[in-house]
């Protein structure tokens, strides 16, 4: 009968020399994810609070200036963004299937906020609504209708939050998760049996305490 080992074969130097690589990989496109999702979250939460549209209302022989900060124009980008945080959290609690639907939807709020700030940053109906209430006209309408950059910076910051999607998808099935600590199947891993000396009373006490027998040892055998 031939000999059978215990012992698993030493690793070759070239199949540790092809694993370093994807590790360093795996360790990088975690930390892009991580920038870019709470770079662009970022931006996405400063840009919209900032004025998008400009404007006056007409007071008789005078004009009042308007204003309206992106959350006013459309909440959407600032919306999408906390879900994007959101995700981008839950990415290291989830495993398999659900990693895979937690990068889809953490990709989606970027490309949604994205979509937002860009159509939806005319601001005109807004502005319309402030000249009624400070003309108390309502036929008031705002003129001289601009818009400012903040809307593309808006849109810039969620393209961040779309990139650490991609990124998610597509290399986020070998990152690490914080359910490190638990086996494969779900369970704990099983703490050692404490030793218990026979002669000393306070380890008897603390053996009963835990619900094991003190009289045997960790192999089962009986104690002297």
């Amino acid at each position: 009968m031939g000999y059978v080992s215990a012992v698993p074969p030493p690793r070759s130097d070239a199949s540790a020399e092809s694993e370093a690589p994807d590790s360093r990989s795996s360790r990088r496109s975690v930390a892009a994810a991580l920038l870019l999702g709470a770079l662009g979250a970022t931006v996405v939460l400063l840009a919209s609070g900032r004025v998008w549209a400009r404007g006056t209302a007409a007071i008789g022989s005078d004009s009042l200036p308007l204003s309206a900060d992106g959350r006013a124009v459309t909440g959407l980008p600032a919306a999408l963004a906390i879900v994007g945080l959101a995700a981008l959290v839950a990415l290291f609690a989830v495993r398999g299937k659900s990693r895979l639907l937690v990068s889809g939807l953490l990709a989606l709020s970027g490309l949604g906020a994205a979509l937002s700030a860009l159509f939806g940053s005319d601001g005109r109906s807004v502005l319309d609504a402030q000249a009624v209430r400070t003309t108390a006209d309502s036929a008031a309408q705002v003129a001289g209708l601009t818009q400012t950059t903040w809307p593309y910076v808006t849109a810039a910051g969620a393209v961040l939050i779309l990139a650490a999607g991609l990124l998610a998808l597509r290399f986020g099935r070998g990152w690490p998760s914080m359910g490190g600590r638990y086996e494969r199947d779900g369970g704990r891993r099983p703490r050692a049996a404490a030793a218990v000396d026979p002669d000393r009373p306070e380890d008897l006490w603390k053996a009963l305490d835990r619900g094991e027998d003190p009289t045997t040892g960790p192999s089962g055998d009986r104690t002297r």
